[in-house]
């Protein structure tokens, strides 16, 4: 719906989840110095092929041939590629929506310098019972409700150095245009009164995925508020306000005093934490040693304050 909202205005796109800037990004050494121009189109070739690309609409052999026409770093090839999304609505703004970025905006700041982050919460509950009816979430709810405070927790670290512009989802719901004037505010834009019909660009923008139908064809509603109550179990909603309570206070989400969960749930909450805090611990140990290979430069050199940082640092 955000992303919507966002892509409703005149001079912002912001494309679907393309999912293929990631596992390039982690796969960045093995496309080699790419001052050679055979190494960016290798670069280009594994972006046009990978993730979603599709979902964009672009040509890939013209993608390709942007790419090695353009400047010699791995995010600058990454921008040409959103930079092209964005000009097949001539618009001049661009931006990717993807949820997970949440633990990578180290990355995402790595490659675009001058990026803006917008960071959507909304009640963890709602969060957890909405994962558990999509059919690509094959994971407990001790991984929704540990998603959920990291989300919170990371974003948090992150806006204490870049610029990350939060909302909250029930009240943007609730009151689209003047959460929406703030939003446009924050990043340097007018509102434009589109972005409170998102559902007016909904089928064209949208694949047409079961996950998105509620947000295709519909205008923004307070209805989905709270739908979590009767379909989180018992233990859901204890561990949700155990372990996640301050947090959800902070945001003004009411607990129902639910009480703690049995202690099975909790341990296998700890367990959960335990291990996902040890995988991102040494996914970051192992880009900080790629980190230390790489032969060029790694922020995007598409507009001015991006080349700016670039001499700055």
């Amino acid at each position: 719906m955000l992303q919507l909202m966002l892509h409703s205005h005149p001079r912002i796109a912001v494309a679907p989840e393309t999912r293929f800037i990631l596992p390039a990004y982690w796969n960045r050494l093995s496309f080699g110095d790419l001052t050679d121009p055979a190494n960016r189109r290798a670069l280009g070739e594994a972006l046009v092929a990978g993730g979603n690309f599709g979902v964009l609409g672009l040509d890939p052999r013209a993608t390709v041939e942007a790419i090695v026409d353009g400047p010699a770093t791995f995010g600058s090839a990454i921008g040409i590629v959103l930079r092209s999304y964005a000009e097949r609505f001539g618009k001049p703004r661009w931006g990717e929506k993807r949820p997970g970025y949440y633990r990578y905006i180290d990355v995402v700041m790595r490659l675009f310098p001058d990026a803006q982050i917008v960071y959507i919460a909304r009640d963890p509950r709602d969060c957890a019972a909405s994962l558990k009816r999509m059919p690509w979430w094959n994971r407990e709810s001790y991984h929704s409700v540990l998603a959920w405070g990291q989300s919170v927790d990371l974003t948090a670290k992150a806006a204490r150095r870049w610029p990350v512009i939060t909302l909250q989802y029930e009240r943007l719901v609730a009151d689209p245009e003047h959460e929406l004037k703030a939003l446009c505010a924050a990043l340097g834009e007018d509102y434009d009164p589109a972005m409170s019909a998102p559902e007016e660009l909904g089928p064209s923008v949208l694949p047409d995925r079961v996950w998105h139908r509620s947000t295709r064809g519909n205008p923004p509603t307070t209805s989905r508020i709270g739908q979590w109550q009767g379909k989180l179990e018992p233990w859901e909603v204890a561990l949700c306000e155990t372990v996640l309570g301050g947090r959800m206070q902070r945001f003004g989400y009411e607990l129902t005093g639910a009480g703690r969960p049995a202690a099975v749930h909790l341990a296998n909450y700890a367990y959960v934490y335990a291990t996902r805090t040890q995988h991102r611990r040494l996914e970051l140990l192992r880009d900080r040693w790629r980190r230390r290979s790489e032969p060029n430069p790694i922020a995007a050199a598409l507009t001015s304050a991006q080349r700016a940082a670039a001499i700055r640092s």
